[in-house]
Protein backbone atom coordinates (compact mmCIF):
# COMPACT_ATOMS: atom_id res chain seq x y z
CA UNK A 1 0.00 0.00 0.00
CA UNK A 2 1.40 3.40 -0.97
CA UNK A 3 1.73 6.18 1.59
CA UNK A 4 -0.78 8.31 -0.33
CA UNK A 5 -3.38 5.52 -0.37
CA UNK A 6 -2.90 4.89 3.37
CA UNK A 7 -3.29 8.59 4.08
CA UNK A 8 -6.58 8.73 2.16
CA UNK A 9 -7.94 5.62 3.87
CA UNK A 10 -6.97 6.94 7.29
CA UNK A 11 -8.83 10.17 6.47
CA UNK A 12 -11.92 8.19 5.48
CA UNK A 13 -11.73 6.14 8.69
CA UNK A 14 -11.59 9.35 10.72
CA UNK A 15 -14.60 10.78 8.88
CA UNK A 16 -16.52 7.50 9.37
CA UNK A 17 -15.90 7.70 13.12
CA UNK A 18 -17.14 11.29 13.14
CA UNK A 19 -20.20 10.34 11.08
CA UNK A 20 -21.02 7.47 13.43
CA UNK A 21 -20.87 9.81 16.41
CA UNK A 22 -23.09 12.38 14.69
CA UNK A 23 -25.63 9.78 13.52
CA UNK A 24 -25.81 8.42 17.08
CA UNK A 25 -26.41 11.94 18.40
CA UNK A 26 -29.11 12.46 15.77
CA UNK A 27 -30.78 9.20 16.76
CA UNK A 28 -30.78 10.20 20.44
CA UNK A 29 -32.36 13.57 19.61
CA UNK A 30 -34.99 11.87 17.44
CA UNK A 31 -35.80 9.49 20.28
CA UNK A 32 -36.16 12.46 22.66
CA UNK A 33 -38.52 14.18 20.23
CA UNK A 34 -40.59 11.00 20.05
CA UNK A 35 -41.05 11.00 23.83
CA UNK A 36 -42.40 14.56 23.64
CA UNK A 37 -45.01 13.82 20.98
CA UNK A 38 -48.51 13.71 22.43
CA UNK A 39 -50.61 12.71 19.42
CA UNK A 40 -48.99 9.31 18.83
CA UNK A 41 -48.11 10.17 15.20
CA UNK A 42 -44.54 9.01 14.52
CA UNK A 43 -44.19 9.70 10.79
CA UNK A 44 -44.36 13.37 9.85
CA UNK A 45 -44.12 13.64 6.04
CA UNK A 46 -44.14 17.44 6.13
CA UNK A 47 -41.13 17.55 8.49
CA UNK A 48 -39.18 14.94 6.51
CA UNK A 49 -39.94 16.83 3.27
CA UNK A 50 -38.57 20.03 4.80
CA UNK A 51 -35.37 18.29 5.94
CA UNK A 52 -34.78 16.68 2.53
CA UNK A 53 -35.44 19.92 0.61
CA UNK A 54 -32.96 21.80 2.80
CA UNK A 55 -30.28 19.14 2.33
CA UNK A 56 -30.80 18.97 -1.44
CA UNK A 57 -30.52 22.76 -1.67
CA UNK A 58 -27.20 22.63 0.21
CA UNK A 59 -25.83 19.67 -1.75
CA UNK A 60 -22.77 20.65 -3.81
CA UNK A 61 -21.86 17.12 -4.97
CA UNK A 62 -20.23 14.89 -5.92
CA UNK A 63 -23.23 12.79 -4.79
CA UNK A 64 -26.47 13.41 -6.72
CA UNK A 65 -29.56 14.86 -5.06
CA UNK A 66 -31.20 11.45 -5.41
CA UNK A 67 -28.28 9.84 -3.54
CA UNK A 68 -28.50 12.42 -0.75
CA UNK A 69 -32.25 11.76 -0.42
CA UNK A 70 -31.70 7.99 -0.34
CA UNK A 71 -29.01 8.22 2.36
CA UNK A 72 -31.01 10.53 4.60
CA UNK A 73 -34.26 8.62 4.15
CA UNK A 74 -32.43 5.55 5.43
CA UNK A 75 -31.12 7.51 8.42
CA UNK A 76 -34.57 8.95 9.17
CA UNK A 77 -36.20 5.54 8.79
CA UNK A 78 -33.87 3.96 11.33
CA UNK A 79 -34.17 6.91 13.72
CA UNK A 80 -37.97 6.77 13.41
CA UNK A 81 -37.90 3.08 14.32
CA UNK A 82 -36.35 3.98 17.69
CA UNK A 83 -39.63 5.73 18.48
CA UNK A 84 -41.85 3.03 16.98
CA UNK A 85 -41.82 0.79 13.92
CA UNK A 86 -44.65 1.82 11.65
CA UNK A 87 -46.74 -0.64 9.65
CA UNK A 88 -47.11 0.02 5.92
CA UNK A 89 -49.59 -1.85 3.71
CA UNK A 90 -49.03 -2.16 -0.04
CA UNK A 91 -50.10 -4.26 -2.99
CA UNK A 92 -47.89 -7.35 -2.86
CA UNK A 93 -46.12 -9.60 -3.19
CA UNK A 94 -42.54 -8.57 -2.44
CA UNK A 95 -40.76 -7.38 -5.56
CA UNK A 96 -43.63 -5.26 -6.90
CA UNK A 97 -43.29 -1.58 -7.72
CA UNK A 98 -45.70 -0.89 -4.83
CA UNK A 99 -43.17 -2.40 -2.42
CA UNK A 100 -40.41 -0.39 -4.08
CA UNK A 101 -42.44 2.80 -3.66
CA UNK A 102 -43.05 1.96 0.02
CA UNK A 103 -39.32 1.53 0.64
CA UNK A 104 -38.52 4.71 -1.28
CA UNK A 105 -40.86 6.70 0.97
CA UNK A 106 -40.41 5.04 4.36
CA UNK A 107 -37.01 3.34 4.18
CA UNK A 108 -36.21 -0.17 5.34
CA UNK A 109 -37.16 0.08 9.01
CA UNK A 110 -40.89 -0.60 8.70
CA UNK A 111 -43.23 -3.52 9.24
CA UNK A 112 -44.40 -4.35 5.69
CA UNK A 113 -47.92 -5.71 5.10
CA UNK A 114 -48.42 -7.31 1.69
CA UNK A 115 -51.97 -7.35 0.34
CA UNK A 116 -53.66 -9.00 -2.61
CA UNK A 117 -55.67 -5.93 -3.64
CA UNK A 118 -55.82 -2.14 -3.44
CA UNK A 119 -59.13 -2.55 -1.57
CA UNK A 120 -57.32 -4.42 1.19
CA UNK A 121 -54.76 -1.62 1.57
CA UNK A 122 -57.58 0.85 2.22
CA UNK A 123 -59.30 -1.55 4.62
CA UNK A 124 -56.14 -2.09 6.70
CA UNK A 125 -55.62 1.65 7.07
CA UNK A 126 -59.27 2.44 7.81
CA UNK A 127 -59.41 -0.30 10.46
CA UNK A 128 -56.13 0.95 12.02
CA UNK A 129 -54.42 -2.38 11.36
CA UNK A 130 -51.81 -0.51 9.31
CA UNK A 131 -50.48 2.95 10.07
CA UNK A 132 -50.09 3.79 6.38
CA UNK A 133 -50.98 2.42 2.98
CA UNK A 134 -49.27 2.91 -0.38
CA UNK A 135 -51.50 2.75 -3.47
CA UNK A 136 -50.83 3.50 -7.16
CA UNK A 137 -52.96 6.31 -8.57
CA UNK A 138 -51.62 6.99 -12.07
CA UNK A 139 -48.97 5.96 -14.57
CA UNK A 140 -47.36 8.40 -16.99
CA UNK A 141 -48.14 6.17 -20.00
CA UNK A 142 -51.20 4.15 -18.93
CA UNK A 143 -53.14 6.90 -17.11
CA UNK A 144 -55.24 6.71 -13.96
CA UNK A 145 -55.62 3.65 -11.72
CA UNK A 146 -59.41 3.71 -11.62
CA UNK A 147 -59.83 1.41 -8.62
CA UNK A 148 -57.79 3.74 -6.44
CA UNK A 149 -59.86 6.74 -7.57
CA UNK A 150 -63.11 4.90 -6.81
CA UNK A 151 -61.89 3.96 -3.31
CA UNK A 152 -60.78 7.52 -2.56
CA UNK A 153 -64.34 8.61 -3.25
CA UNK A 154 -65.84 6.31 -0.60
CA UNK A 155 -63.00 5.90 1.92
CA UNK A 156 -62.41 7.89 5.10
CA UNK A 157 -58.65 7.59 4.65
CA UNK A 158 -56.69 10.75 3.91
CA UNK A 159 -53.78 11.34 1.55
CA UNK A 160 -50.66 12.30 3.51
CA UNK A 161 -47.89 11.98 0.90
CA UNK A 162 -47.17 11.21 -2.74
CA UNK A 163 -44.37 9.20 -4.31
CA UNK A 164 -43.17 9.50 -7.90
CA UNK A 165 -41.41 6.26 -8.80
CA UNK A 166 -39.45 5.96 -12.07
CA UNK A 167 -40.49 2.62 -13.55
CA UNK A 168 -37.86 0.63 -15.42
CA UNK A 169 -38.63 -2.79 -16.85
CA UNK A 170 -36.08 -5.53 -17.45
CA UNK A 171 -36.14 -8.87 -19.20
CA UNK A 172 -35.21 -11.47 -16.59
CA UNK A 173 -34.38 -15.11 -17.28
CA UNK A 174 -32.08 -18.00 -16.46
CA UNK A 175 -31.53 -18.34 -20.22
CA UNK A 176 -28.35 -16.73 -21.50
CA UNK A 177 -29.64 -15.67 -24.92
CA UNK A 178 -32.86 -14.05 -26.12
CA UNK A 179 -33.13 -16.63 -28.91
CA UNK A 180 -33.78 -19.32 -26.29
CA UNK A 181 -36.84 -17.54 -24.87
CA UNK A 182 -40.15 -19.17 -25.81
CA UNK A 183 -42.50 -17.43 -23.35
CA UNK A 184 -42.51 -14.09 -21.49
CA UNK A 185 -44.50 -13.55 -18.29
CA UNK A 186 -45.47 -10.22 -16.76
CA UNK A 187 -48.33 -8.11 -15.46
CA UNK A 188 -50.59 -6.89 -18.29
CA UNK A 189 -49.65 -3.25 -17.69
CA UNK A 190 -45.94 -4.00 -17.90
CA UNK A 191 -46.42 -5.93 -21.14
CA UNK A 192 -48.25 -2.89 -22.52
CA UNK A 193 -45.48 -0.53 -21.41
CA UNK A 194 -42.91 -2.67 -23.27
CA UNK A 195 -45.08 -3.24 -26.35
CA UNK A 196 -42.74 -1.69 -28.95
CA UNK A 197 -39.62 -3.35 -27.53
CA UNK A 198 -41.35 -6.73 -27.62
CA UNK A 199 -42.41 -6.18 -31.25
CA UNK A 200 -38.86 -5.28 -32.25
CA UNK A 201 -36.91 -7.81 -30.20
CA UNK A 202 -39.27 -10.65 -29.36
CA UNK A 203 -41.68 -11.10 -32.30
CA UNK A 204 -43.60 -14.34 -32.17
CA UNK A 205 -42.72 -15.10 -28.54
CA UNK A 206 -45.77 -16.00 -26.45
CA UNK A 207 -46.75 -13.34 -23.92
CA UNK A 208 -48.50 -14.47 -20.75
CA UNK A 209 -50.18 -12.06 -18.32
CA UNK A 210 -49.91 -12.92 -14.59
CA UNK A 211 -51.01 -11.29 -11.32
CA UNK A 212 -47.77 -9.41 -10.63
CA UNK A 213 -44.27 -8.92 -12.00
CA UNK A 214 -42.85 -10.67 -8.94
CA UNK A 215 -44.99 -13.72 -9.73
CA UNK A 216 -43.67 -13.54 -13.31
CA UNK A 217 -40.05 -13.74 -12.10
CA UNK A 218 -40.91 -16.58 -9.73
CA UNK A 219 -42.29 -18.60 -12.67
CA UNK A 220 -39.46 -17.68 -15.04
CA UNK A 221 -36.81 -18.61 -12.47
CA UNK A 222 -38.03 -22.22 -12.58
CA UNK A 223 -39.30 -22.70 -16.15
CA UNK A 224 -36.94 -23.55 -18.99
CA UNK A 225 -37.20 -21.17 -21.95
CA UNK A 226 -39.16 -18.62 -19.94
CA UNK A 227 -38.50 -14.97 -19.13
CA UNK A 228 -40.19 -12.27 -17.09
CA UNK A 229 -40.53 -8.51 -17.34
CA UNK A 230 -39.99 -6.94 -13.93
CA UNK A 231 -37.82 -4.68 -11.79
CA UNK A 232 -34.22 -5.17 -10.71
CA UNK A 233 -35.46 -5.76 -7.17
CA UNK A 234 -37.70 -8.62 -8.29
CA UNK A 235 -34.76 -10.17 -10.14
CA UNK A 236 -32.62 -9.92 -7.00
CA UNK A 237 -35.34 -11.39 -4.76
CA UNK A 238 -35.52 -14.53 -6.90
CA UNK A 239 -31.80 -14.58 -7.71
CA UNK A 240 -32.51 -14.58 -11.45
CA UNK A 241 -30.19 -12.89 -13.99
CA UNK A 242 -31.20 -9.81 -15.99
CA UNK A 243 -30.96 -10.48 -19.72
CA UNK A 244 -31.91 -7.00 -21.01
CA UNK A 245 -32.19 -3.76 -19.03
CA UNK A 246 -34.60 -0.82 -19.37
CA UNK A 247 -36.86 -2.25 -22.06
CA UNK A 248 -39.79 0.10 -21.37
CA UNK A 249 -40.94 2.05 -24.45
CA UNK A 250 -40.91 5.38 -22.59
CA UNK A 251 -37.62 6.04 -20.74
CA UNK A 252 -39.48 8.60 -18.60
CA UNK A 253 -42.09 6.04 -17.55
CA UNK A 254 -43.14 6.64 -13.96
CA UNK A 255 -45.95 5.79 -11.56
CA UNK A 256 -47.41 8.11 -8.96
CA UNK A 257 -48.34 6.52 -5.65
CA UNK A 258 -50.31 7.99 -2.77
CA UNK A 259 -49.69 7.37 0.91
CA UNK A 260 -52.95 7.12 2.85
CA UNK A 261 -53.47 7.39 6.60
CA UNK A 262 -56.03 8.43 9.21
CA UNK A 263 -54.64 11.87 10.01
CA UNK A 264 -54.10 15.28 8.43
CA UNK A 265 -50.68 16.64 7.52
CA UNK A 266 -49.45 20.10 8.45
CA UNK A 267 -48.05 22.47 5.77
CA UNK A 268 -44.51 21.76 4.57
CA UNK A 269 -44.15 24.96 2.54
CA UNK A 270 -44.53 23.22 -0.84
CA UNK A 271 -47.72 21.20 -0.87
CA UNK A 272 -50.57 19.79 -2.92
CA UNK A 273 -54.24 19.43 -2.07
CA UNK A 274 -56.47 16.78 -3.63
CA UNK A 275 -60.25 17.05 -3.78
CA UNK A 276 -63.26 15.32 -5.36
CA UNK A 277 -66.14 17.47 -6.63
CA UNK A 278 -69.39 16.96 -8.49
CA UNK A 279 -71.07 19.71 -10.50
CA UNK A 280 -74.70 20.66 -10.26
CA UNK A 281 -76.82 19.59 -13.22
CA UNK A 282 -77.08 22.94 -14.97
CA UNK A 283 -75.44 24.68 -17.97
CA UNK A 284 -71.90 25.92 -17.31
CA UNK A 285 -71.79 24.24 -13.92
CA UNK A 286 -68.34 22.65 -14.35
CA UNK A 287 -66.67 25.87 -15.52
CA UNK A 288 -68.35 27.82 -12.72
CA UNK A 289 -67.35 25.19 -10.14
CA UNK A 290 -63.60 25.40 -10.78
CA UNK A 291 -63.50 29.14 -11.57
CA UNK A 292 -62.49 30.10 -7.99
CA UNK A 293 -59.08 28.48 -8.52
CA UNK A 294 -58.30 30.82 -11.41
CA UNK A 295 -59.78 33.83 -9.61
CA UNK A 296 -57.67 33.19 -6.49
CA UNK A 297 -54.56 32.28 -8.51
CA UNK A 298 -54.39 28.67 -7.35
CA UNK A 299 -52.68 26.39 -9.90
CA UNK A 300 -54.62 23.27 -10.83
CA UNK A 301 -52.26 20.40 -11.74
CA UNK A 302 -54.74 17.57 -12.37
CA UNK A 303 -58.35 17.16 -13.49
CA UNK A 304 -59.68 13.62 -13.91
CA UNK A 305 -63.30 12.55 -14.34
CA UNK A 306 -64.88 9.31 -13.15
CA UNK A 307 -68.46 7.98 -13.26
CA UNK A 308 -70.07 8.80 -9.92
CA UNK A 309 -71.93 5.45 -9.76
CA UNK A 310 -74.91 7.31 -8.28
CA UNK A 311 -76.68 7.90 -11.56
CA UNK A 312 -76.39 7.30 -15.31
CA UNK A 313 -73.95 9.69 -17.02
CA UNK A 314 -73.14 11.50 -13.78
CA UNK A 315 -69.49 12.20 -13.07
CA UNK A 316 -67.22 13.31 -10.25
CA UNK A 317 -63.94 15.15 -10.79
CA UNK A 318 -60.64 14.45 -9.08
CA UNK A 319 -58.62 17.65 -8.83
CA UNK A 320 -55.09 18.37 -7.57
CA UNK A 321 -54.02 21.95 -6.84
CA UNK A 322 -50.82 23.51 -5.58
CA UNK A 323 -50.90 24.63 -1.96
CA UNK A 324 -52.13 23.40 1.41
CA UNK A 325 -55.82 23.44 2.36
CA UNK A 326 -54.97 25.89 5.15
CA UNK A 327 -53.30 28.36 2.74
CA UNK A 328 -55.53 31.42 2.46
CA UNK A 329 -55.98 31.25 -1.34
CA UNK A 330 -56.69 27.51 -1.32
CA UNK A 331 -59.04 27.77 1.67
CA UNK A 332 -60.99 30.61 0.02
CA UNK A 333 -61.24 28.67 -3.25
CA UNK A 334 -62.53 25.55 -1.48
CA UNK A 335 -65.12 27.61 0.39
CA UNK A 336 -66.39 29.13 -2.87
CA UNK A 337 -66.40 25.76 -4.65
CA UNK A 338 -68.39 24.19 -1.81
CA UNK A 339 -71.16 26.72 -2.44
CA UNK A 340 -71.23 25.95 -6.18
CA UNK A 341 -70.72 22.16 -6.26
CA UNK A 342 -73.27 19.48 -5.47
CA UNK A 343 -70.54 17.53 -3.68
CA UNK A 344 -67.06 18.36 -2.34
CA UNK A 345 -64.64 16.09 -0.50
CA UNK A 346 -61.13 17.13 0.52
CA UNK A 347 -58.87 14.07 0.25
CA UNK A 348 -55.93 15.70 1.99
CA UNK A 349 -53.01 18.11 1.74
CA UNK A 350 -49.48 16.74 1.58
CA UNK A 351 -45.91 17.62 0.52
CA UNK A 352 -45.22 17.71 -3.20
CA UNK A 353 -42.86 15.00 -4.35
CA UNK A 354 -39.43 16.31 -5.28
CA UNK A 355 -39.77 14.59 -8.67
CA UNK A 356 -43.02 16.33 -9.71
Amino acid sequence: MTDELKKLRDAIDKIDNELLELISKRASLASNIGSLKTDGVIYRPEREAQVLRRLVEQNQGPLSNESIESIYKSIMSNCRALEKQITVAFLGPLGTFSEEASMKQFGESIVPMQTSSIDEVFHLVESHKAHYGVVPVENSTEGAINRTLDLLLTSNALICAEIILPVHHNLISTEKDLSNIKKIYSHAQSLSQCHQWLLNHAPGIELQSVSSNAEAVKIASKEKGAAAIASMRAAALFNTPVLCENIEDDPKNSTRFLVISNHDVKPSGLDKTSIIVAAKNQPGAIASMIEPFAKNKVSMTKLESRPSKTGLWEYVFFIDVEGHMTDSKVALSLKEIASRASFLKVLGSYPQSNLT
